[in-house]
């Protein structure tokens, strides 16, 4: 599985959404990312690329496209 499949698929089982919504989506847009949806996305990410968020990071957060910009932090390319 490549890193954005992995990515892709956190967003999906988070949230419980297709892979095109997941590509387009912004915090709070669906009632699923919420505050408790954030942290549950979160821990889905650090899970499936064993790394650990630093917490300006989780905050930053706001978009499916944001957090692929934030996890070049961490040495994963997409």
């Amino acid at each position: 599985m490549t890193n954005e499949e992995k990515y892709t698929q956190a967003f999906m089982q988070s949230f419980e959404i297709d892979a095109e919504t997941a590509k387009t989506l912004e915090f709070q847009a669906i009632p699923a990312w919420d505050s408790v949806g954030h942290m549950g996305l979160v821990a889905a990410l650090e899970d499936a690329f064993d790394i650990m968020l630093d917490p300006d990071d989780i905050v930053d957060m706001s978009s499916y496209e944001k957090g692929k910009e934030l996890l070049a932090k961490y040495d994963i390319t997409f």
